[in-house]
Parts: structure tokens; C-alpha cells; sequence
């Protein structure tokens, strides 16, 4: 039996997912359509969709269920994250309603297929744009003689900064890249040894 499940989402405001929740069930009503589960997080957009709950609800969700939003933006950081889901949504037979922007999306129906693939266009545009601009910034530093990226040398900052300690230890104790690496339970030693070489630990041991 297909369910429909309603994603509310906001930064900060708690306020702001009551009025979201209220404008779901107010529709709801009018829709004589029962709502069978609310996934609520107050979470920064900027957040990874696990830390959002959306893979959450993406596993919820099966063939022929209905998800429910009180506007796109809840979906996601930026047009292409958000077309890029609801595509994933649809292709799974899965119905999707916004109701700020009055859409009713699903696999079956002409005009949610045309409206997908306007998205889509909206999503590349904006794609094109941010690369765009990006260039034009660079192009106008370049112009007024600034220097571009980091200064020769600068170190980046690494997943293994936080067992910098560890890694010193174990590289004491006379241990390989690759059983510090299995040590530590990281996947890849290669990068592991590049890491170490990047910043001459080798030659802290003594």
C-alpha cells in the first residue's frame, strides 16, 4: 500500500516547521489525503543530504508513494541538487507535490515530464552561470595584478590532520604506510604515504 511521507525543513526557526507542517495538513485536508509520516530536521541546507535526513527518506520512500514539501528550496542547496533529486524521485515512480510552487510531479504525466526537463535547463543555466562568473572574478584579480590560489607550499588541510600524533608515533615505531594505514582504518594507504611525504615525517622519527 503506497504511503505519503512530508518533509519539513528549516536552518533555525522551529516556528517555521509548525507554520510548514499546518500548511501541509491544511492541504492535506482539503485533499481528504492522510499524511503517514512527517520527517522534520532544523538543519542548514549547506549540511550533506545524510545529515539533512533526505537519504532517510529516500529509503523510506518506495514505488507509487507520494512526498510532500512546502516549497523546493526544502529539498536541497541549489537548483541542480534539487532537480538532480527529484528526477531520482520520479524515476522511481515516486510523486512529488510542492506546494508553494503549485507542482504535482510524476513519472506518468506529460506536463511534470516537461516540467522536469525545464528544471533541468534552469539547473545547467545556473551551472553556466556560477562558472561564469567564477571566471570573470578570477580574469578581473588577474587584471589587478593579484596573485591567484595559494602561496607555493601552503600545505592543505587533510583528513589525516586529526591523528597527525598517531601517525608520528606509529611512523617512530618503525611501522609501514600500509599497517598504519590498516592501523588507523583508512581505505587508501597510497594517500596515507602521500600525506606523510607532503609534510616530512619520515624524517621526525628520531
Amino acid at each position: 500500500m503506497s504511503q505519503t511521507i512530508a518533509y519539513l525543513r528549516t536552518s533555525t526557526d522551529k516556528q517555521d516547521l509548525n507554520n510548514q507542517k499546518l500548511e501541509i495538513l491544511e492541504w492535506a485536508r482539503k485533499k481528504d489525503l492522510k499524511i503517514d509520516e512527517f520527517v522534520e530536521i532544523t538543519m542548514s541546507s549547506r549540511k550533506t543530504r545524510k545529515q539533512r535526513r533526505i537519504e532517510e527518506v529516500l529509503e523510506m520512500l518506495t514505488d507509487s508513494d507520494t512526498l510532500i514539501v512546502t516549497e523546493l528550496s526544502r529539498l536541497g542547496r541549489s537548483t541542480a541538487e534539487v532537480i538532480a533529486l527529484v528526477n531520482e524521485l520520479v524515476a522511481r515512480n515516486i510523486r512529488v507535490i510542492i506546494l508553494k510552487q503549485n507542482l504535482d510531479i510524476s513519472q506518468h504525466d506529460m506536463n511534470s515530464k516537461i516540467m522536469i526537463t525545464l528544471f533541468s535547463l534552469f539547473a545547467e543555466l545556473e551551472r553556466d552561470l556560477i562558472s561564469l562568473r567564477t571566471k570573470e572574478a578570477l580574469a578581473a584579480k588577474k587584471q589587478q595584478g593579484k596573485t591567484l590560489g595559494k602561496p607555493k607550499g601552503t600545505l592543505q588541510k587533510s583528513k589525516f590532520d586529526t591523528d597527525l600524533e598517531r601517525i608520528k608515533d606509529l611512523l617512530k615505531l618503525g611501522l609501514s604506510t600500509r599497517k598504519i594505514a590498516t592501523l588507523l582504518e583508512y581505505n587508501n594507504h597510497l594517500a596515507l604515504n602521500t600525506y606523510i611525504t607532503k609534510r616530512k615525517l619520515r624524517g621526525q622519527e628520531s
